[in-house]
Protein backbone atom coordinates (compact mmCIF):
# COMPACT_ATOMS: atom_id res chain seq x y z
CA UNK A 1 0.00 0.00 0.00
CA UNK A 2 1.33 3.17 -0.88
CA UNK A 3 1.57 5.91 1.79
CA UNK A 4 -0.65 8.88 1.95
CA UNK A 5 1.09 11.81 1.47
CA UNK A 6 0.40 15.07 4.27
CA UNK A 7 0.64 18.23 3.26
CA UNK A 8 2.85 19.62 5.33
CA UNK A 9 1.03 21.67 8.26
CA UNK A 10 3.79 24.58 8.37
CA UNK A 11 2.20 25.78 4.93
CA UNK A 12 -1.00 26.41 6.46
CA UNK A 13 -1.06 29.45 7.91
CA UNK A 14 0.30 31.53 4.80
CA UNK A 15 -2.30 30.05 2.60
CA UNK A 16 -4.76 31.26 4.66
CA UNK A 17 -2.98 34.49 4.98
CA UNK A 18 -3.23 34.64 0.80
CA UNK A 19 -6.74 33.53 0.99
CA UNK A 20 -7.62 36.42 3.08
CA UNK A 21 -5.99 38.94 0.93
CA UNK A 22 -7.47 38.13 -2.01
CA UNK A 23 -11.07 38.13 -0.86
CA UNK A 24 -10.75 41.43 0.55
CA UNK A 25 -9.52 42.71 -3.21
CA UNK A 26 -12.67 41.50 -5.14
CA UNK A 27 -14.62 44.14 -2.92
CA UNK A 28 -15.39 47.08 -5.33
CA UNK A 29 -15.80 51.20 -3.93
CA UNK A 30 -19.05 52.49 -5.12
CA UNK A 31 -18.85 55.03 -7.98
CA UNK A 32 -19.34 58.60 -7.12
CA UNK A 33 -22.29 60.53 -8.51
CA UNK A 34 -21.52 64.38 -9.24
CA UNK A 35 -22.68 67.45 -8.68
CA UNK A 36 -22.75 66.46 -4.89
CA UNK A 37 -20.51 66.47 -2.21
CA UNK A 38 -19.01 63.41 -0.19
CA UNK A 39 -18.89 65.19 2.56
CA UNK A 40 -22.14 67.75 3.32
CA UNK A 41 -20.65 71.21 3.87
CA UNK A 42 -21.45 72.61 7.22
CA UNK A 43 -22.63 76.06 6.77
CA UNK A 44 -22.70 78.73 9.52
CA UNK A 45 -26.69 79.15 10.76
CA UNK A 46 -27.67 82.88 10.60
CA UNK A 47 -31.11 83.05 11.86
CA UNK A 48 -33.29 85.98 11.69
CA UNK A 49 -37.37 86.82 10.87
CA UNK A 50 -38.55 85.66 7.73
CA UNK A 51 -41.07 88.68 7.64
CA UNK A 52 -40.01 91.01 10.00
CA UNK A 53 -37.59 93.71 11.00
CA UNK A 54 -35.37 92.96 13.67
CA UNK A 55 -34.64 97.01 14.69
CA UNK A 56 -36.52 97.89 17.87
CA UNK A 57 -35.43 101.04 17.69
CA UNK A 58 -37.92 103.71 18.74
CA UNK A 59 -40.51 104.60 15.76
CA UNK A 60 -39.49 102.10 13.51
CA UNK A 61 -41.95 100.53 11.29
CA UNK A 62 -42.64 96.38 11.37
CA UNK A 63 -42.21 94.85 8.40
CA UNK A 64 -45.89 92.89 7.86
CA UNK A 65 -44.31 90.02 5.02
CA UNK A 66 -40.86 89.71 3.16
CA UNK A 67 -41.58 87.70 0.45
CA UNK A 68 -39.25 86.37 -2.49
CA UNK A 69 -41.40 85.35 -5.71
CA UNK A 70 -40.44 84.22 -9.24
CA UNK A 71 -42.83 83.94 -12.32
CA UNK A 72 -40.66 81.22 -13.27
CA UNK A 73 -42.10 78.68 -10.46
CA UNK A 74 -44.04 78.74 -7.40
CA UNK A 75 -42.56 77.77 -4.32
CA UNK A 76 -42.33 73.70 -4.37
CA UNK A 77 -42.56 73.65 -8.33
CA UNK A 78 -40.42 72.26 -10.63
CA UNK A 79 -38.19 74.14 -12.30
CA UNK A 80 -37.84 74.23 -16.20
CA UNK A 81 -35.04 73.32 -18.45
CA UNK A 82 -33.74 76.45 -19.04
CA UNK A 83 -33.04 77.00 -15.64
CA UNK A 84 -30.56 74.30 -15.41
CA UNK A 85 -27.05 74.02 -15.99
CA UNK A 86 -25.37 72.15 -19.21
CA UNK A 87 -22.92 69.23 -17.76
CA UNK A 88 -22.65 66.44 -19.79
CA UNK A 89 -24.44 63.23 -19.32
CA UNK A 90 -26.42 65.00 -16.69
CA UNK A 91 -27.65 68.41 -17.66
CA UNK A 92 -28.48 70.26 -20.89
CA UNK A 93 -29.67 73.63 -19.65
CA UNK A 94 -29.27 77.08 -20.78
CA UNK A 95 -28.13 77.94 -17.14
CA UNK A 96 -30.36 80.85 -17.30
CA UNK A 97 -31.18 82.54 -13.33
CA UNK A 98 -35.07 82.32 -13.05
CA UNK A 99 -36.46 86.41 -12.43
CA UNK A 100 -36.54 86.93 -8.29
CA UNK A 101 -39.23 89.56 -7.47
CA UNK A 102 -39.52 90.64 -3.83
CA UNK A 103 -41.57 93.15 -1.27
CA UNK A 104 -41.52 94.37 1.95
CA UNK A 105 -38.24 95.14 2.83
CA UNK A 106 -37.21 96.73 6.56
CA UNK A 107 -36.90 100.25 5.22
CA UNK A 108 -33.25 99.98 7.09
CA UNK A 109 -32.35 97.90 4.36
CA UNK A 110 -28.84 98.67 3.02
CA UNK A 111 -28.43 95.90 0.45
CA UNK A 112 -29.65 92.57 -0.39
CA UNK A 113 -27.90 89.10 -0.90
CA UNK A 114 -29.01 86.15 -2.58
CA UNK A 115 -27.72 82.61 -2.38
CA UNK A 116 -28.77 79.33 -4.08
CA UNK A 117 -28.13 75.76 -2.22
CA UNK A 118 -28.79 72.46 -2.93
CA UNK A 119 -29.36 70.48 0.68
CA UNK A 120 -30.00 67.20 -0.80
CA UNK A 121 -26.20 67.40 -3.06
CA UNK A 122 -24.83 68.52 0.34
CA UNK A 123 -24.78 71.75 0.35
CA UNK A 124 -23.55 72.28 -3.09
CA UNK A 125 -23.54 76.41 -3.69
CA UNK A 126 -25.24 77.16 -7.44
CA UNK A 127 -25.23 80.77 -6.97
CA UNK A 128 -24.27 83.69 -4.13
CA UNK A 129 -24.66 87.13 -5.28
CA UNK A 130 -24.29 90.22 -2.67
CA UNK A 131 -24.25 94.03 -2.69
CA UNK A 132 -27.35 94.15 -4.24
CA UNK A 133 -28.12 97.94 -4.05
CA UNK A 134 -31.29 98.31 -1.28
CA UNK A 135 -33.65 99.87 -4.10
CA UNK A 136 -33.41 96.87 -6.25
CA UNK A 137 -36.76 94.78 -6.06
CA UNK A 138 -36.13 92.51 -8.47
CA UNK A 139 -33.28 90.01 -10.57
CA UNK A 140 -33.61 89.75 -14.11
CA UNK A 141 -33.50 86.28 -16.18
CA UNK A 142 -30.03 86.17 -17.21
CA UNK A 143 -27.12 83.47 -18.54
CA UNK A 144 -25.05 82.56 -15.43
CA UNK A 145 -27.07 85.18 -13.07
CA UNK A 146 -27.30 89.09 -13.64
CA UNK A 147 -24.34 91.46 -12.72
CA UNK A 148 -26.57 93.60 -10.15
CA UNK A 149 -24.22 93.74 -7.18
CA UNK A 150 -21.49 91.64 -6.43
CA UNK A 151 -21.33 87.76 -7.88
CA UNK A 152 -19.65 85.24 -5.62
CA UNK A 153 -18.23 81.55 -6.11
CA UNK A 154 -20.39 79.19 -6.29
CA UNK A 155 -19.25 75.05 -6.99
CA UNK A 156 -18.92 74.41 -10.20
CA UNK A 157 -15.62 77.03 -10.02
CA UNK A 158 -17.18 79.77 -11.65
CA UNK A 159 -18.77 83.05 -10.37
CA UNK A 160 -22.45 83.70 -10.72
CA UNK A 161 -25.31 81.17 -11.18
CA UNK A 162 -24.66 77.84 -11.96
CA UNK A 163 -28.45 75.60 -12.54
CA UNK A 164 -29.73 72.75 -11.00
CA UNK A 165 -28.09 69.36 -11.78
CA UNK A 166 -29.25 66.68 -9.87
CA UNK A 167 -27.64 63.45 -10.25
CA UNK A 168 -30.28 61.13 -9.71
CA UNK A 169 -33.78 61.95 -7.46
CA UNK A 170 -35.32 64.80 -6.76
CA UNK A 171 -33.46 67.85 -5.31
CA UNK A 172 -34.32 70.69 -3.62
CA UNK A 173 -33.19 74.35 -4.58
CA UNK A 174 -33.35 76.78 -1.85
CA UNK A 175 -33.04 80.41 -3.17
CA UNK A 176 -32.86 82.79 -0.18
CA UNK A 177 -32.46 86.28 0.26
CA UNK A 178 -31.05 88.51 2.58
CA UNK A 179 -32.37 92.31 3.87
CA UNK A 180 -29.15 93.74 5.54
CA UNK A 181 -28.45 96.87 7.51
CA UNK A 182 -25.07 97.58 5.29
CA UNK A 183 -22.84 96.81 2.24
CA UNK A 184 -20.37 93.91 2.56
CA UNK A 185 -16.59 94.76 2.38
CA UNK A 186 -15.61 91.91 0.13
CA UNK A 187 -14.54 91.31 -3.65
CA UNK A 188 -16.44 89.59 -6.39
CA UNK A 189 -15.67 85.68 -5.95
CA UNK A 190 -16.29 85.70 -2.24
CA UNK A 191 -17.05 82.20 -1.31
CA UNK A 192 -20.30 82.05 0.69
CA UNK A 193 -19.12 81.01 3.68
CA UNK A 194 -17.17 84.61 3.70
CA UNK A 195 -20.53 86.12 2.41
CA UNK A 196 -22.11 84.46 5.78
CA UNK A 197 -19.47 85.49 7.83
CA UNK A 198 -19.85 88.91 7.17
CA UNK A 199 -24.09 89.15 7.01
CA UNK A 200 -23.44 87.96 10.46
CA UNK A 201 -25.08 90.56 12.73
CA UNK A 202 -26.15 92.85 9.55
CA UNK A 203 -29.60 90.74 8.86
CA UNK A 204 -32.79 92.51 8.98
CA UNK A 205 -35.02 90.04 7.62
CA UNK A 206 -34.87 86.81 5.27
CA UNK A 207 -36.84 85.16 2.91
CA UNK A 208 -37.02 81.75 0.81
CA UNK A 209 -38.25 80.07 -2.39
CA UNK A 210 -37.50 76.48 -3.25
CA UNK A 211 -37.46 74.82 -6.66
CA UNK A 212 -37.33 71.44 -8.06
CA UNK A 213 -35.51 69.54 -9.99
CA UNK A 214 -35.57 65.51 -10.90
CA UNK A 215 -34.02 62.80 -13.02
Amino acid sequence: MRPTRRFPQILLPWLLILFTACTANQVAEPPLAAPTKDTPETLPSLDAPESTSTNDSPGSTPVASFTLTSPAFKDGEEMADKYTYKMGGQCDGENYSPTLAWAGAPAETGSFAVTLVDPDGGNWIHWVQFNIPAEVTSLPETIAGPEIGDRGQNDFGSQGYGGPCPPGGTHHYVFTLYALDATLELEEGATLKDVLAAMEGHILAKTQLTGLRSR
